[in-house]
């Protein structure tokens, strides 16, 4: 039989429009955050996930484009999210990072930037689950299980993320790269300031890495985000 070359589909490259709609200030500007988040992407994240964006600096979104927009604060009822991405806002992924809290809690906005950047493009819908420990079902929320570890670009500091191997449960421990950092030693871990979304008997449950993180993560407000819009 004749033999049949397959071509290989490119991965889609989304424009992600980053939109400064907040009243306190970034504490950067934001051609120079973008840039930092650009190769962030470009050669840290691609590489690993197959997610290449190209980001822009915008006043509004172009037509088509996914988002990443930095508010003043939530409405009142998520006042002390940080930031959060959900699959859809006019069809197309967006991910919110929310000053207020961000200086309130003492943050750095492009940690937080990068976290749920990440995020968003590694599952926009965020519908991508993997078998885990005890057959529980771990969300794809790549920077939470390395929540707070963190790296610089350009003298900004970016989120850890996981890596595939992460959610590969056949993996023994140390046998492979785990997440960006090297913090991570086995499938499913969790550091001691993460947690992980999972689900188990069709039930929502939270995991944290530790007592400290659990009673931190307790003091948040999450709704809107994945910990709560899936039961």
């Amino acid at each position: 039989m004749p033999m049949h070359s397959i071509k290989a589909v490119p991965p889609e490259v989304p424009t992600v429009a980053c939109i400064n709609l907040a009243e306190t200030p970034l504490g950067v500007e934001l051609d120079r955050l973008v840039r930092a988040l650009q190769k962030f992407v470009d050669h840290h994240l691609a590489p690993v996930w197959g997610t290449p964006a190209k980001l822009v600096a915008a006043k509004k979104a172009p037509r088509g484009a996914w988002i990443l927009v930095f508010l003043e604060s939530a409405d009142p009822k998520h006042a002390k999210a940080a930031g959060y991405h959900k699959p859809f806002f006019n069809g197309h992924p967006i991910a919110k990072v929310f000053m207020r809290s961000i200086i309130e809690n003492n943050e750095e906005v492009s940690l937080v930037a990068s976290h749920e950047l990440a995020e968003m493009l590694v599952d926009p819908a965020g519908n991508l689950w993997a078998t885990g420990r005890n057959n529980r079902l771990y969300a794809y929320e790549i920077c939470d299980a390395v929540e707070e570890e963190k790296f610089k670009i350009d003298g900004l500091v970016m989120s850890d993320f996981v890596y595939p191997t992460y959610y590969q449960r056949y993996r023994k421990r140390n046998s492979v790269q785990f997440d960006h950092l090297k913090r991570i030693t086995r499938p499913f871990q969790i550091l001691p300031r993460g947690y992980a979304i999972a689900r188990h008997g069709g039930k929502k449950t939270m995991i944290h890495g530790s007592t400290p993180k659990r009673r931190s993560f307790a003091k948040e407000d999450r709704r809107q985000h994945r910990t709560e819009s899936l039961r």
